[in-house]
């Protein structure tokens, strides 16, 4: 005989489920009752169902109702019937659901009633007819307070509080949680606790709360991953957030991996759901024919679960994706209003605010402007309440009306006023990455706002568009880290694992397996990063009257990419001039032509005839762009020192090859507050990474120059050499680099005991005043949509170093040590630093010195 009974394993199916299913198991080997068997089926059918095994719980349930049939035990079969109707509502058979409860409730009474009346509410639910769903999970509610059934009343508040948050009422949604969990927790429902913040984890999404939702799934995931228990439609609601953010590159590999996991686990709804945020990242990556095959997709999985609100959201991203590609017609134009109606019927804001959006500018185009002018007021209401995403889109529709309006004045205020709504937002994230990634929110009242200047002529009017939106989250100060045991650790393991990768390859062993650990261990560093909140201040765009004082002699030149083409803002005698310098493409072409011939340069030997000729290439490309990006500007910036705030491609200029002084800045923004960013008293710190042969002289002959403390060899680990940055005035790092296409905050810099990556530097309390870094490519960037830059760049910027120098092209390992000598021997004599630089890469004649000098870019104030 057992110690427990089947009603023990029914108990334990929340807890505990695999334990549930044991229990279960050992009443059905060692009873001949036939009531203790149904139970036992249903037991195991309701576990397997915590476990997503939906085809194992549906066997199992189908057999305890037959038991119970079979023995003439009406009340136990209708329990399984409800509990079957779940799993058949779950993998979208909701008229099967519905008819197993309605032959199912006769049979109930007290809480049996009350447990199916929520299970009812689980179906409307899935159904997404919510005001069904909240009726019955209210009655549910009140139902199990009188019978005194805690755990179905905790369940019903749980349901209840989703239906609410994707209602929008995110107020009443949170007190159902709270109760919920607070149930749940005096019942020891370890699982039902974590699914409570499962679901509070959709609301912050929905809510746009990104660090709460990051920590609220990642407390679920804790206890999941304890208790071995499945939960992969998670994948969906992390997919979700990863959109809303958005995370595209991320969010892109969530979502193949949901849709392909989900079709193994035979789990429509989520396939369903998963196709419908892979069709969303498929328009933000401007592929409309993509997205309109996984829309179409979604919608006809959702036609056949009879999920309405779904299917009209699946339409509307065909229709959006019709919209980008061109089509312009009536029909359409009847079609977004249609779905719009539909969708704001069924509640579902955003979706609805962005067909009413797309119904406008249909109209306008199709000259029906009171059509364009009903349609945008309707969608410009949302400016007044909701998330801050909503009312960033509801004042972009507000702007649209104006303009067809005819009120530029107005379409101007209504612009920045949803600009400044997104900053507002903003500085509530903590994690840089997050910041930046949320400026493309934002792109389409930047865009418009710049259309605006740039039509009008004025150039002052340009640069201050520009600056509105170009590297905001640069704008912002940087929030450090809290002292995070959790990252610590993260970060340690990442380093470890880096190592285990590099003994493994050197020593001829395979590591396909540690990849899949640092891959692990990376997305842990990531998720504690993103759950730090902000709330700092946000530094405004300058006038351009203190640009021009701050400037003295020299002169700011802003690059614009707008419609195509590249034009330049220049600031120079108090005085903003607007030029335009042609196809941006032609700028890209060149650019690329010339880091080619760079990176030939320094891959070359140098005793081939092939590198007079990348040298001559290289030379050529230089002479191409300076005809294009610096001689119609001559008039204006002629003798004097250069600020260049570069935009797209430019980015990942060697400004240097136009030979001309030049300090770079995200924005004129950044540079101005890099400027204002006072000397430390903070010693010198000089480091030197391992597998570079020249790297220690260089640090011996620079410390001649530098006094500080040096760190060589094995002195040189992450710990020491991040410690001695902290609040140094110099901080100069001669290791191997690497810039992560994929993901830039990993990018990073070898040291002893492994990489210090952007998150390590991220973590500094003070950084350095000055920093120069020696390695290839560490000064390039990632360049997200409004400019903003992710990489060491940014963050020390960010951070409030003054003055940054490192190449933004690969440099000769073992040739740059020359060049940092003579650049600190030039700083240690009073130079400023892009006078120094500028002096140093003028006097590199021959082929190798030019490619050890030419790729370093000096950033901030120089």
């Amino acid at each position: 005989m057992t110690d427990f009974c089947a009603a023990d394993a029914l108990e334990a199916r929340q807890r505990n489920p695999r334990a549930a299913v044991e229990m279960a198991r050992a009443v059905l080997r060692t009873t001949e009752d036939r009531a203790e068997w149904s139970i036992a089926e249903r037991a195991i059918g309701l576990a397997l169902r915590e476990m997503h095994d939906f085809a194992g719980a549906a066997r199992h349930l189908r057999r305890s109702i037959k038991i119970a049939v079979d023995a003439s035990l009406p009340r136990l079969s209708a329990l399984a019937q409800m509990s079957l109707a779940w799993v058949l509502a779950y993998t979208g058979k909701h008229q099967q659901a519905l008819k197993m409860l309605d032959l199912a409730m006769p049979e109930l009474s007290g809480a049996d009633a009350v447990a199916a009346l929520m299970q009812r509410g689980v179906v409307f639910h899935y159904l997404t007819r919510y005001d069904d769903a909240q009726r019955d999970y209210t009655a549910a509610i009140a139902g199990a307070r009188r019978v005194g059934d805690k755990l179905v009343e905790a369940r019903a508040h749980n349901n209840r509080g989703l239906v609410r948050a994707y209602v929008g009422d995110m107020r009443e949604a949170s007190a159902d949680f709270e109760i919920a969990a607070a149930l749940l927790g005096e019942l020891g429902q370890e699982l039902g606790v974590a699914d409570v913040h499962w679901n509070a984890g959709i609301m912050a999404t929905r809510s746009g709360d990104v660090p709460a939702a990051l920590t609220l799934f990642d407390k679920a995931e804790e206890v999941h991953r304890r208790l071995d228990v499945m939960r992969p439609v998670l994948l969906v609601n992390r997919l979700e957030l990863l959109v809303s953010v958005p995370l595209l590159d991320e969010a892109r590999v969530a979502a193949d991996r949901a849709i392909t996991e989900l079709k193994a686990l035979k789990n429509p709804l989520g396939v369903s759901e998963a196709l419908y945020f892979r069709a969303r990242i498929a328009l933000l990556d401007d592929d409309p024919d993509a997205a309109n095959g996984f829309a179409a997709e979604a919608r006809r999985r959702f036609r056949r679960e009879q999920r309405l609100l779904w299917a009209a959201g699946a339409r509307y991203l065909e229709l959006h994706a019709a919209v980008l590609r061109g089509d312009r017609t009536r029909p359409l134009r009847l079609a977004l209003s249609r779905v719009a109606a539909e969708l704001d019927a069924m509640d579902w804001r955003l979706p609805a605010l962005e067909a009413r959006i797309d119904a406008g500018l249909v109209a306008a185009d199709l000259g029906h402007r009171a059509r364009a002018v009903s349609e945008l007021s309707v969608a410009a209401a949302s400016r007044l309440r909701g998330p801050a995403g909503l009312r960033v889109r509801g004042w972009y529709a507000e702007a649209l009306r104006r303009k067809l309006s005819g009120d530029v004045r107005g379409t101007s205020a209504a612009l920045r006023r949803g600009i400044g709504l997104l900053d507002e937002y903003r500085v509530s994230l903590g994690a840089a990455e997050l910041r930046a990634s949320t400026g493309v929110q934002g792109q389409a009242l930047a865009l418009e706002g710049l259309g605006l200047a740039v039509a009008s002529g004025n150039a002052a009017r340009v640069l201050s568009w520009t600056e509105s939106w170009r590297a905001g989250a640069l704008r912002m100060k940087a929030v450090s880290p809290p002292d995070d045991p959790r990252l610590e650790d993260a970060l340690a393991s990442l380093r470890a694992v880096s190592a285990d990768i590099e003994s493994a390859l050197l020593a001829g062993k395979p590591a396909g397996a540690l990849r899949v650990k640092l891959v692990r261990a990376e997305q842990r560093v990531r998720d504690l990063t993103r759950q730090m909140s902000g709330e700092v201040a946000v530094f405004k765009p300058p006038s351009v009257a203190a640009l021009a004082a701050a400037l003295g002699t020299a002169a700011l030149i802003e690059f614009v990419e707008y419609g195509g083409e590249l034009m330049a803002v220049v600031l120079a005698g108090g005085r903003a001039t607007l030029h335009s310098l042609g196809s941006s493409e032609g700028a890209v072409r060149e650019i690329r032509l010339l880091r080619f011939a760079l990176h030939r340069l320094v891959t070359l030997p140098p005793q081939l005839p092939n590198l007079a000729v990348a040298r001559s290439s290289a030379a050529h490309a230089a002479s191409l762009l300076a005809q294009r990006l610096m001689a119609p500007l001559a008039s204006r910036i002629d003798g004097r020192p250069l600020v260049v705030v570069p935009t797209g491609a430019l980015n990942g200029l060697p400004w240097a090859v136009l030979e001309r002084q030049v300090t770079v800045a995200p924005s004129a923004s950044v540079w101005l507050r890099a400027c204002s960013v006072p000397d430390a008293s903070g010693e010198a710190v000089l480091a030197a990474g391992p597998r570079m042969a020249a790297a220690p002289a260089e640090i011996k002959a620079i410390s001649s120059h530098v006094p500080g403390r040096v760190l060589v060899d094995s002195e040189a680990t992450v710990s020491a050499v991040a410690s001695a940055m902290d609040g140094a005035a110099l901080a100069h790092i001669a290791a191997h680099g690497s810039f992560r296409v994929d993901n830039p905050l990993f990018s990073a810099l070898e040291l002893a005991d492994g990489p210090l990556t952007v998150y390590d530097i991220e973590r500094l309390h003070q950084p350095p005043t000055r920093v120069v870094l020696s390695a290839c490519d560490t000064g390039q960037s990632a360049v997200r949509p409004g400019d903003e830059l992710m990489g060491f760049t940014a963050a020390l910027l960010s951070l409030g170093t003054r003055t940054l120098i490192a190449p933004v092209v690969p440099v000769p390992t073992d040739g740059t040590a020359p060049v940092m000598v003579e650049l600190h021997q030039k700083l240690a004599a009073g130079m400023a630093p892009a006078e120094a630089l500028s002096a140093v890469q003028r006097a590199a004649a021959d082929d190798a010195a030019y490619a050890a000098a030419v790729g370093f870019v000096c950033f901030g104030a120089g």
